[in-house]
């Protein structure tokens, strides 16, 4: 087994140890000031802490930065970026000093917050306050998953965390940081910088929690340092965490913002603006620093070389450990993403029957959940309903370790630890909610949709087809919203069969988040030729061709497709020859090339009607400036589904009118 540390611990060299400090904050100083942006306070104050972490406990490889089974560092305070370039860099990471001095520069390597996928060593996204606690609440929860399945040898990691004042009033850290007590994630430790300053001044004004007594109520434990230099007590600090495994540690950590800049430090100017060159010069004359933009004491460099070093031959060791293992090629398979050959040889047959496309996708989601083990996700709260509540794994719990989650009533904290578990590697998250509380859930989707992670959505409920629970509960913009998310691929399939193909569309995708739009309603059974069902992969299809060549088209998604079809059956029976095109995704239908576009829906029709229960926003763009779209620009009521489809005009007369005016 590994250990834990970065580095055996032997007595602090205290001259090194500063030396390195300093450099962190002249780095954060003079790229914020060259860079005429950003925040170099809190990298300041945090720059002995970071020190510490990353010289002495933090187990991590620089020259192997992806190294499955490394520490996870998370700086959720991402303004704070520029403590995290400087580590990487002084610890060897793949990232020079000039990618410092370009910070926030076009084509930078150092944007203004921490990037995923973009920087070496950065674990994740970061920059809306909270959602760093909620990814590392999800890497945790991977971390003793995968470790229960393939053993300590291979997996025996921590999740490490740097937390502001900003991220302690985030409604997102509550709900992670609830969820990870009653979990009792003992391998992840969040350091609570309590700096006592936020933009708009003293966090006096707006914060007054006890915070260590809410993380107690969580269940974690809590310690705390009052002195953000004093390197002994925080060093201590750091060991203690990291000797526990029973709850997750909360530290406390005091400091002073900007520490030791001689007027701005402590005060909200030295949060988020350049300290100024006066000010730099000064704060260089404290620490007895050389004058010169962006100087790193060779001693700094040298007290941090022996990391890589030691992380070479962690890494080493580790794969002596894989290469004896018995699962060892499964292992690398789960970590590098890829399915098991024939993963979808059992998804069930749909065809001929008529569900609700939540009792499809469940029967799916059962199917893929006996032949994909890193399948692993669950519901807020509402697994009956989105069908969800599969029987396939135990249940992860306090003392249990199974892929099916209880996420209780926390979408926005299930979003975010969905993309942790995502970036940590090893599985395929999914979670469930009703379509309306993706209003809960969007700030953690759009972060999904900027890392490409292959998270998937189940979002049921889907319109006012849920009835009596009326306005409140019936997405109208919903749609629009997942849509206008770069890299977002929606589905609303109009049938189980489409929901089937939909599931297997969300587990081949490697690059982006799928989102899954399903009804309460019972669907009817479409009827199409066999081959026709696997177009929806293609985003859009014909799945009603008249006898003639089509005068008119409708295009519809999701439970409005029957009722598009219906209408076609009056219009054709009348001789306006009459196509229905099922377009279960936008974006993937923009995918497709010239000639399979042009197929489906041909530039010479100009008779197009669109209805789909939701905001007509968008559907322009389908249908031409002589087309008509049948929506919702409005909210619902509270009636049974049939009434208000009824109603609100979302009918086959009304669409067949529609087409009449047009063709």
């Amino acid at each position: 087994m590994t250990t834990t540390a970065s580095l055996p611990n032997g007595p602090i060299d205290t001259n090194a140890a500063w030396q390195v400090i300093n450099s962190i904050r002249v780095l954060a100083m003079d790229a914020v000031q060259a860079a005429e942006s950003g925040h170099p306070g809190t990298p300041m104050a945090l720059a002995p802490v970071g020190y510490l972490l990353w010289r002495r406990h933090l187990k991590h490889a620089p020259h192997h930065p992806d190294w499955p089974d490394r520490d996870r560092f998370v700086l959720s305070c991402g303004h704070a970026s520029m403590l995290l370039y400087s580590l990487l860099h002084l610890s060897g990471y793949d990232l020079s000093l000039d990618d410092i001095k370009n910070f926030r520069q076009w084509g930078s390597r150092t944007p203004g917050h921490p990037e995923h996928g973009h920087t070496v060593g950065v674990e994740t996204t970061t920059g809306p306050l909270g959602q760093g606690i909620g990814n590392a609440v999800g890497m945790a929860i991977a971390e003793r998953l995968l470790a229960s399945q393939f053993g300590a040898d291979l997996v025996d990691h921590r999740t490490w965390v740097v937390a502001s004042d900003g991220d302690m009033m985030e409604g997102v850290g509550h709900e992670a940081a609830s969820l990870a007590g009653h979990l009792q994630l003992g391998k992840l430790t969040v350091i609570y910088d309590d700096n006592h300053i936020t933009i708009d001044g003293h966090t006096e004004i707006t914060f007054t929690d006890n915070v260590e007594q809410r993380f107690q109520s969580y269940g974690w434990r809590v310690l705390h340092v009052n002195d953000g230099n004093s390197l002994e007590a925080i060093d201590a600090a750091l060991a203690d965490a990291a000797s526990q495994s029973a709850k997750p540690t909360l530290i406390r950590l005091r400091t002073i913002i900007g520490n030791p800049a001689p007027t701005k430090q402590d005060t909200p100017e030295a949060h988020g603006a350049p300290l100024g060159r006066d000010e730099i010069t000064k704060t260089k004359e404290i620490l007895h620093w050389s004058q010169e933009p962006f100087h790193v004491a060779p001693e700094a460099y040298l007290e941090m070389k022996p990391i890589a070093a030691h992380g070479d031959a962690l890494v080493a060791g580790w794969e002596k450990r894989l290469a004896a293992h018995q699962d060892a090629n499964t292992f690398r398979s789960r970590i590098a993403g890829e399915l098991p050959l024939g993963w979808d040889a059992t998804l069930p047959d749909l065809s001929k029957d008529s569900l609700a496309s939540r009792q499809a996708s469940q029967k799916a989601l059962e199917a893929i959940a006996k032949s994909v083990p890193a399948l692993m996700g669950g519901s807020a709260d509402l697994g009956g309903s989105n069908g969800t509540n599969i029987k396939i794994g135990e249940i992860f719990d306090t003392h249990t370790t199974g892929p099916r989650m209880h996420w209780g009533v926390r979408e926005h904290g299930m979003a975010a630890a969905l993309n942790g578990i995502a970036v940590h590697g090893g599985f395929r998250p999914y979670g469930a909610t009703f379509l309306i509380f993706l209003d809960y859930c969007k700030p953690s989707v759009r972060l999904a949709a900027l890392m490409k992670l292959p998270v998937t959505y189940i979002f049921t409920h889907d319109s006012i087809g849920l009835g009596e629970d009326g306005p409140t509960h019936q997405p109208i913009e919903q749609l629009s919203m997942l849509r206008a998310i770069p890299g977002m691929v929606t589905l609303r399939p109009a049938d189980a069969a489409e929901t089937v193909e939909s599931w297997r569309v969300a587990m081949t995708r490697t690059n982006g988040p799928t989102a899954l739009i399903l009804t309460r309603q019972k669907l009817t059974a479409q009827t199409r030729n066999a081959d026709r069902v696997g177009d929806t992969a293609r985003g859009a299809y014909i799945l009603v061709e008249p006898a003639t060549p089509p005068k008119a088209i409708v295009i519809a998604t999701g439970s409005e497709v029957q009722v598009a079809v219906k209408a076609a059956e009056t219009l054709n029976a009348e001789g306006i020859a009459t196509r229905v095109v099922s377009m279960p995704s936008w974006e993937l239908f923009e995918q497709q090339d010239d000639a399979w576009r042009e197929r489906v829906l041909p530039s010479s029709i100009t008779a197009r009607v669109a209805i789909e229960a939701a905001s007509p926003f968008g559907w322009r763009r389908w249908v031409g400036d002589r087309g008509t779209v049948i929506g919702l620009d409005h909210f619902g009521a509270s009636a049974p589904a049939d009434t208000l489809f009824r109603e609100f005009g979302l009918t086959p007369e009304r669409v067949a009118a529609a087409v009449r005016a047009l063709a």
